[in-house]
């Protein structure tokens, strides 16, 4: 132990863990002991608890010495007296009274029971503070009874003179007993220690003491503690700075302790509490990390003093106001902090708060813009304590928000918005002076201070705006996240190395936290970082923050909120109301025929609107109102509203982008509405073509998700939904063109004017319609019909000269349906006699189809809803000339179609479906649209001609691509499409985008295919759909035009007609047609991929679409097969007509064994024997024959397992089916033997394929031993064949000869 390397926090013991007693001192002579206790007083007072390196040496060198002198003292008592030294417990200690008499002579008894076991103050330093709070509470019970005996003692001075310690008689406390100043000195020194938990502890023990020992001079103990800690030039920092915190921790523990003011309640001229303060503030100066610990030990004093004595003797500190003299400008927070502290404690504007705080007091004038710049430079300088927040931020802070403000705006955010409460909040003097406050302190401090500044003080930004979330109410939000701030929070997001992203990130997630249950200040935030953002927080900070904010309103209340702060938002309103409020008028009698309006002028030199550019030129507004307009449709996507809910807010969003797409005030920016009892507004500045445009396309979208949400109307129910959003905006649209100071944003010419009335009497008529129609008539075709036509009203306004033609087609065409109250008396049929007067479906897919290439996502959902209600009254004319779109192609170049041509194969098997791949346009093709490229689809597919979906088609019409009896207006404006993109393939330059556009029109058309075969899965114009995009997957140029227009294809003919529960099951289908496809994809499923016999080599993407398009055509070929083959089970064909389809199974066995160019899947083979097992049981003898000739030697091996599941299926082994089973297998044994035999002559080396062998022969001869034919099998094999399965199959073969049978 003696050895054992000590800390410097134990250099004040010279003893550890050892009974400290009277009789164990006394042994040593005096003078002795009078030098140890100089040596050690010296060294306390100097150095305590830390010297300069010699200085340490010697110390421990002392310590080793007097701990070897008490080890040999405790050994020699447990030598001869055979009784060791007892160590105390470390909980409440017992005194120690066991010492030896003949030590006590020399001392009177009252000393010699006296002792103070020395683990007491070992117990301090724990780290747990039961422990230390224990050993705190037997420390002081100890000393009060030590020094309760040592006053009761006669001769004080005899024991003074023999038993000083460590204490000096010089220290001022005379009156206390030895073992107590001893003890003083002692926890003096330990609060100086980093050991632990030692300054916690020795404070605490040093507070008890003093609180209850009243014989303890506080004068004289202030003087023992700047002596004891005191700080010498030969001092390292660490040592200084140990030292500081020692008195400082002191100090603490004699305020804490009360007997300062007892002090001067005994003695209200005694100076003490003013000299205390000198001393606090005074070692506060030496170092800046002591400042605040030093305030809050002087406000910890000062809350437990009256008002008096801190008037009187704090606040007549020198020190303080030396303090508070230049806490200006050195920037010293920490005077603020006690200048606002002792100021409410004391409620006087006193003298010495003349440059930290107004005079008078006042919360207004502390936060007025110049004293706040007066006192920034204390504000900023408190980063020093990062990263923790300095206490002057939460007073800042509390008297920035005090509770009446938050408590009005709690009452406030939970009742009922009215115009009275909104009113007495306005007039109310304390938010007035708080939201004064709050602005000047975001200006001044925040944006002028902080957040232009360093990173430290962005960072305290931070911080200080973390305090004020939970307190802040939603009406200052706007002040706290500034433009500035708001700025600089983007500025670090966007920047994912920058210091203090992981600040703002934090900031940000405690920012959505706070929101999360309150619409007001989801608002409030989402308003205030779109609008300093001009609308591109996201993608700036690359975050989700404002969607995720938009998603999260879910009630009505929440929803109209948001939305009237978007509306007050976009026409440039400063006041942004915080509740919802709807404003009603109250109407004098007049006549409401025609409108009435008030215009009220603020602005009346508005430009014209077309003189407007477009966003990206009109400045950063512009772009802020786009993101409004975007967000309109977006409110009600995640709330969970009730249908009249929603619908009441649906209203609000399409009046808002009514008004401002639509229309415009000629006369000023704000016009009422008697009628509609509304008043409507705009901005001052008029608003750009470009974002009248952007509102009717979300005006667009809002009506097609309408239409999604709407439950389709019942079959006769007579009654359309009630006031449904398509009826609300006619009528709305109908009464602002009533008014006469509001006009259409743009004019139009008199085409589209009279394009755009017919449709608002179209859409009359046919919500008339759909309110009357009977059972006869499904109301969902009108009301379909109304969407589409709002949808083409739309788009007049938004393509001017472009929709008026197809808007009157379709008003045409919907009369013509009024006359005949259903599309479906005017089919098409008979046609053929009157040729001039067109079917009127034939007229409206012509005109769906013209609107398809330009039309908006909107507007193309409602041409797809109307067709889903109409397409089971399209003609077969309007059927094709949808296919004919999807297998126009832009015409290539001539070199690239000698190209094609080497790579194509001039057999059979490439012209699969008896389809040309690429057919010669008409010279004429880019000038007119006309084609010639499809002479009848009757001579598209062998034998297909007599098919009843050709039967349809007018038998004269062999040349029906000309046109002929088609609507030629509305196919005009189709073909003109096509003739466009066919001109622009001319230019090369245009080339790509001629192409992309085909492309996309292609698309949309698909789009009208599948819904057709989704509504019409048993129609035999099923067979047409499929037969034409089957061409057009087998056309090389789709494919290499757009693999995802193949692929779209594939999936359409996958999903909606392979897949599909029903298939056409019509009776006049020809057998002839179904064994001409049947044959045609056979070929396909066999067909060989064929790579390019260039010399240059294709790159890898070229090679990936390739082998993309082959596997779409083998699997085209393959389920096309299982289909046709569903279709023909489903008909009662004669036996003759059977045997045709088996002979094209027998053709495709023979090319599958005989010809490596064959790619067929045995797996399809498996497939179609496993779904047709009449095929495989028909085919079974033809296929042991082939295989067992097989001249391709791995093609017999794959089909082993063909063979043994097909046996299985023909030849069931079960008591029922016994004899009929080996009949069977009698028939077939003798091929089955030369397949064998075939297989054992020619065993394959590949363990796998010997496998394959072993097993195919292991399931015949199990068959054939449970039939009971071993021996027939045993005769056919022969002597040569036996001996060759022997050597070839082993046991297998042996086990089968050991049967008997």
């Amino acid at each position: 132990m003696g050895s054992k390397k000590r800390s410097n926090d134990d250099s004040t013991e010279v003893v550890e863990n050892n009974t400290l007693t009277d009789s164990s001192i006394v042994k040593n002579k005096k003078s002795k002991t009078e030098k140890m206790n100089t040596d050690s007083d010296t060294a306390a007072a100097a150095a305590a608890p830390g010297v300069a390196s010699s200085g340490k040496d010697m110390e421990k060198r002392k310590k080793r010495k007097a701990s070897d002198k008490e080890r040999r003292r405790t050994a020699a008592l447990e030598k001869y007296d055979g009784v060791g030294a007892s160590r105390p417990k470390p909980r409440p200690v017992v005194v120690n009274s066991n010492s030896d008499e003949a030590d006590d002579e020399s001392l009177p008894s009252a000393a010699a029971s006296s002792s103070l076991p020395l683990n007491y103050f070992t117990d301090l330093a724990s780290s747990d503070a039961s422990v230390r709070e224990a050993a705190a509470e037997s420390l002081v019970l100890r000393l009060q009874e030590i020094q309760k005996q040592y006053e009761m003692l006669p001769n004080k001075e005899s024991v003074d003179g023999g038993l000083m310690l460590e204490a000096e008689k010089n220290d001022g406390l005379d009156n206390c007993a030895p073992h107590l100043r001893y003890a003083l000195r002692r926890l003096i020194r330990g609060v100086s220690s980093s050991r632990e938990c030692a300054r916690q502890g020795f404070a605490l023990g040093l507070t008890l003491p003093v609180s209850v020992i009243s014989s303890i001079n506080v004068e004289s103990l202030m003087n023992l503690i700047a002596d004891s800690l005191s700080v010498s030039s030969s001092m390292t920092g660490q040592d200084i700075k140990e030292c500081l915190l020692g008195r400082l921790f002191a100090y603490g523990a004699l305020a804490r302790s009360g007997r300062l003011i007892e002090d001067w309640q005994s003695d209200k001229d005694s100076q003490i509490i003013k000299e205390f303060t000198n001393a606090l503030i005074g070692l506060a100066a030496k170092k800046r990390y002591l400042q605040e610990p030093a305030v809050h030990v002087l406000l910890d004093l000062v809350d437990k003093l009256p008002t008096e004595p801190v008037v009187t003797h704090v606040m007549e500190a020198p020190e303080l106001h030396k303090l508070f003299e230049q806490a200006t400008e050195v920037g010293n927070p920490d005077a603020l902090f006690l200048a606002l502290k002792l100021h409410e404690k004391i409620l006087v504007d006193h003298p010495v708060f003349s440059k930290l705080l107004p005079v008078p007091f006042s919360s207004g004038k502390f936060f007025s813009a110049d004293h706040l710049s007066a006192i920034s430079n204390c504000l900023k300088e408190s980063t020093f304590c990062q990263p923790r927040v300095h206490s002057l931020w939460s007073v800042i802070v509390d008297m920035l928000l005090p509770e009446a403000v938050v408590q009005s705006e709690d009452v406030i955010s939970v009742s009922s918005s009215s115009k009275k409460q909104k009113r007495n909040r306005k007039s109310n003097p304390v938010e007035e002076e708080a939201t004064n406050n709050i602005r000047n302190f975001c200006q001044v401090i925040m944006e002028g201070a902080l957040l232009s500044s360093s990173h430290d003080r962005k960072h305290l930004a931070f911080d200080i705006l973390h305090l004020l979330l939970p307190k802040l109410p939603a009406s200052f939000v706007q002040h706290v996240l500034s433009l500035q701030f708001v700025q600089c929070l983007m500025d670090i997001l966007s920047t994912k190395d920058s210091w203090l992203h992981k600040v703002a990130t934090h900031f940000l997630a405690e920012l959505m936290d706070w929101v999360k249950d309150d619409d007001t200040k989801r608002v409030a935030v989402t308003m205030a970082l779109q609008k300093h953002s001009e609308g591109k927080f996201d993608n700036i900070t690359h975050t989700k923050t404002v969607k995720d904010l938009a998603a999260e309103f879910e009630t009505e209340d929440g929803c109209t909120l948001y939305l009237q702060n978007l509306m007050n938002m976009f026409v440039d309103e400063q006041h942004v109301p915080e509740e919802p409020s709807n404003m009603k008028w109250s109407l004098e009698p007049c006549s409401l025929n025609s409108d009435q309006s008030q215009t009220t002028d603020d602005n009346s030199d508005i430009g014209s609107n077309e003189e407007k550019d477009s966003v990206g030129t009109t400045g950063n507004s512009d772009v802020l109102k786009s993101w409004v307009i975007e967000s309109l449709p977006g409110i009600l996507k995640h709330a969970k509203l009730s249908p009249e809910a929603k619908l009441r807010v649906q209203k609000q969003i399409l009046k808002f982008l009514a008004v401002q797409g639509l229309f415009l005030a000629s006369l000023g920016t704000e016009v009422t509405s008697f009628e509609l009892q509304e008043k409507f507004k705009w901005p001052k500045t008029a608003t750009p073509a470009a974002l009248c445009k952007m509102c009717i396309e979300q005006l667009q979208l809002l009506l097609s998700n309408s239409q999604k949400i709407e439950n389709p109307l019942s079959k006769g129910n007579g009654m359309e939904q009630p006031d449904d959003p398509v009826s609300y905006f006619m009528k709305f649209l109908s009464t602002l063109q009533n008014i006469p100071s509001v006009s259409l944003f743009r004019s139009l010419n008199e085409a589209d004017e009279k394009a755009f009335k017919k449709l608002q009497e179209t859409e009359s008529k046919l919500s008339k319609e759909e309110r009357n129609c009977g059972l006869a008539t499904d109301p969902n075709k009108f009301h379909a019909l109304r969407h589409l036509v709002v949808q083409l009203l739309l788009q007049i306004l938004l393509h001017p000269g472009e929709f008026s033609e197809a808007a009157t087609e379709l008003s045409v065409c919907c009369d013509k349906a009024f006359s005949s109250l259903d599309l479906l008396k005017s089919d098409g049929e008979g046609e053929a006699d009157d040729e001039e007067e067109p079917a009127v479906m034939d007229v409206l897919v012509d005109t769906l189809l013209s609107l398809l290439p330009h039309s908006s996502a909107p507007m193309r959902s409602s041409i797809e809803q109307v067709f889903k209600y109409f397409c089971q009254d399209v003609t077969n004319d309007g059927l094709l000339r949808m296919l004919r779109v999807i297998k126009k192609d832009l015409k290539p170049a001539r070199h690239q179609e000698d190209q094609d041509s080497e790579d194509r194969d001039d057999d059979d098997d490439e012209d699969c479906l008896a389809i040309e791949e690429e057919e010669e346009e008409n010279e004429e093709m880019g000038e007119t649209g006309e084609s010639d490229e499809q002479t009848d689809d009757s001579e598209t597919v062998t034998g297909v001609g007599p098919m009843a979906v050709d039967r349809e088609v007018p038998e004269n019409s062999d040349d029906y691509d000309d046109d002929d009896g088609m609507d030629d207006d509305a196919m005009f404006r189709m073909d003109t499409y096509l003739a466009q993109i066919f001109k622009e393939k001319r230019n090369q330059a245009g080339d790509e985008s001629a192409q992309s556009q085909l492309v996309l029109f292609k698309l949309r058309v698909l789009s009208l295919l599948e819904i057709y075969l989704h509504e019409n899965p048993d129609k035999p114009q099923v067979m047409t759909v499929y037969l034409n995009l089957a061409q057009a997957i087998l056309n090389p140029s789709t494919a290499e035009s757009s693999l995802p227009l193949l692929q779209r294809m594939w999936g359409i003919i996958q999903k909606k007609i392979f897949k599909a529960k029903e298939y056409p099951k019509d009776e006049s289908m020809e057998f002839s047609a179904l064994a001409s496809l049947l044959e045609k994809n056979l070929k396909l499923a066999a067909k060989p991929f064929k790579s390019k016999k260039s010399g240059v080599d294709p790159s890898k993407k070229k090679q990936s679409a390739a082998w993309n398009r082959y596997k779409i055509i083998t699997n085209l070929g393959q389920n096309s097969t299982y289909w046709v083959m569903k279709i023909v089970d489903s008909r009662k064909f004669s036996e003759t007509e059977l045997e045709k389809i088996l002979d094209m199974f027998r053709s495709a066995v023979v090319g599958f064994f005989d010809t490596r160019k064959s790619q067929m899947k045995i797996e399809f083979l498996e497939e179609v024997f496993r779904r047709r097992p009449w095929i495989g049981h028909q085919l079974f003898g033809f296929l042991l024959e082939r295989s067992g000739n097989a001249k391709v030697e791995f093609r017999r091996l794959e089909a082993l397992d063909l063979i043994t599941e097909t046996l299985r299926s023909l030849v069931p082994i079960n008591e029922n089916t016994q004899e009929d089973s080996k009949k069977t297998m009698k028939t077939h044994l003798k091929k089955l033997i030369h397949l064998i035999k075939e297989l054992v002559a020619n065993m394959p080396e590949a363990k796998v394929r010997r496998a394959q062998v072993r097993k195919f022969c292991g399931r015949i001869f199990q068959m054939v031993s449970s039939l009971k034919l071993t021996n027939s099998l045993l005769k056919g094999l022969g002597p040569d064949g036996q001996s060759a399965c022997e050597s070839a199959l082993g046991d297998l073969f042996l086990n089968l000869k050991n049967t008997e049978h």
